[in-house]
């Protein structure tokens, strides 16, 4: 995998994986190559890159979202000894990723810092979650930090590796990050959007303190046996603010039906106020697309995505059960999650369609007995 590309020169190696190897690439005529100046290559030998494959489709059909990492297409190159490889060009984070920046920092980063990154990687699973696709993987290691003009990082959900589509049936092993699977995953093997907010939880709390939300030390047996048990849930630190508490309990709710959506998400307090830096950092992005990638055939649009993306209706038929829930959990107040009826499993829709009116406020949460 040392060979260069029709348009591209292959660089230095920026990191390896089960996957293949990432390398730091440059185009050959930046200046009239749809391609950016430097690049990352994501590449494998061709006859195991079905991964990387199903990731640069996913990858197009999301195409749009400023807080997604931009694929800018794929190429088969052939080694001298006649090895050949499959390429995904990928946008370059120079900014590295959010996993080292919370290393260095050793306690954490500040609050402001935590509520800007944490709006885009909202923005980010917003926008995949509405596309139809659940990541699997949210970790500090899988958000990738790329300047703009105003010298700020911007931070975008990538490594789409282990994603899937909604309700889709996958095999029966755990995909992730055990350290950020959620209950439902570690009991059930269920992985939809709710998994992936609950591993928001955990990037979070981790920025906010530069600790993990489980204690490291433990195996990975260990680990697991305590996110799957019924009452433990990871400690959130009284220090912090109030917005920035309320948030990480919209997120960190065992009972994935009561946990709040990307959607809900960017309506709290705690990721309020960004809107002019936001939109100053995706005016500033749409600038450096090129109008190909805008009008792309796959149908995908630059967007504000938690805006341009949010036309969901309730139907009657799910006003009618959850009534009937309500009812339910007001019967069973003191009961605990393991009370409440199982039948919104059985629909994934359905169940995203219910937790609109169950969680429309934190205020209604308290009530029902879901955030201390």
């Amino acid at each position: 995998m040392d060979s260069d590309g029709v348009s591209w020169f292959r660089g230095s190696i920026l990191g390896k994986g089960s996957y293949g190897s990432v390398f730091l690439a440059t185009s050959k005529n930046p200046n009239s190559s749809n391609l950016p100046p430097v690049m990352a290559v994501k590449s494998a030998e061709f006859s195991a890159s079905a991964s990387l494959q199903k990731e640069k489709e996913i990858l197009e059909n999301l195409l749009g979202c400023p807080y997604i990492v931009e694929c800018y297409g794929e190429e088969t190159t052939v080694s001298e000894n006649g090895e050949m490889a499959y390429n995904m060009l990928l946008e370059y984070a120079s900014g590295g990723n959010l996993g080292d920046i919370i290393e260095n920092s050793k306690f954490g980063l500040s609050e402001d810092e935590v509520r800007r990154h944490t709006r885009s990687i909202l923005e980010g699973l917003f926008h995949a979650h509405e596309g139809g696709y659940v990541h699997c993987d949210v970790k500090p290691d899988n958000i990738l930090l790329t300047p703009t003009s105003t010298k700020q990082f911007v931070a975008k959900v990538g490594d789409f590796g282990l994603a899937k589509r909604v309700r889709q049936r996958i095999d029966p092993f755990l995909r992730g990050t055990p350290l950020y699977l959620a209950p439902e995953t570690v009991v059930h093997h269920v992985q939809e959007p709710p998994s992936d907010i609950w591993a928001l939880g955990c990037v979070v709390l981790e920025m906010l303190t530069g600790k993990s939300a489980w204690n490291v030390n433990m195996g990975t047996e260990e680990l697991l046996r305590m996110i799957g048990d019924d009452y433990s849930l990871p400690e959130i630190p009284t220090e912090i603010s109030k917005e920035a508490r309320d948030f990480l309990k919209g997120c960190l709710v065992r009972n994935p039906m009561f946990r709040f959506t990307a959607e809900m998400l960017l309506d709290t307090p705690f990721v309020q106020g960004l809107e002019e830096e936001l939109q100053s950092v995706e005016e500033d992005l749409e600038e450096e697309w090129s109008l190909s990638y805008e009008e792309n055939e796959h149908g995908a649009s630059s967007c504000s995505c938690s805006e341009a993306c949010s036309n969901f209706e309730l139907g009657e038929e799910c006003l009618l059960l959850y009534s009937s829930l309500e009812d339910d959990i007001s019967e069973r107040e003191n009961g605990g999650f393991d009370e409440v009826p199982n039948i919104i499993f059985e629909d994934a829709e359905l169940m995203e369609a219910l937790k609109k009116p169950v969680q429309q406020s934190f205020n209604l949460c308290h009530s029902y007995g879901l955030c201390s």
